[in-house]
């Protein structure tokens, strides 16, 4: 096998550096964008599970009103039927 050049080792050497420079650079942007997604999520995770204001807290506040209205309504319709039963006694007696 023939020796290889000075030149040639310098060369490598040079390209072999740019593409770990460049791997230095992917690999400093591949740790911003964690960064910045582990913020992402964090935000995302305070959004649905913050006691006062959070998707649980309102998905809460919402069945507390169904139920309420739930029981209005109910109340309401058996109101109306039984004024109206009470009409159509009288009127027919």
């Amino acid at each position: 096998m023939a020796p290889i050049k000075k030149d040639t080792k310098e060369v490598c050497l040079t390209i072999l550096d740019g593409k770990l420079d460049m791997l230095d650079m992917k690999i400093d942007e591949l740790k911003d964008k964690q960064e910045d997604m582990a913020e992402d999520i964090s935000k995302v995770k305070e959004a649905v599970y913050h006691p006062d204001e959070g998707l649980y807290a309102r998905l809460r506040e919402l069945e507390s009103w169904q139920k309420t209205s739930t029981r209005f309504i109910w109340m309401l319709v058996s109101s109306t039927l039984g004024i109206f039963a009470y009409i159509i006694t009288k009127i027919l007696s």
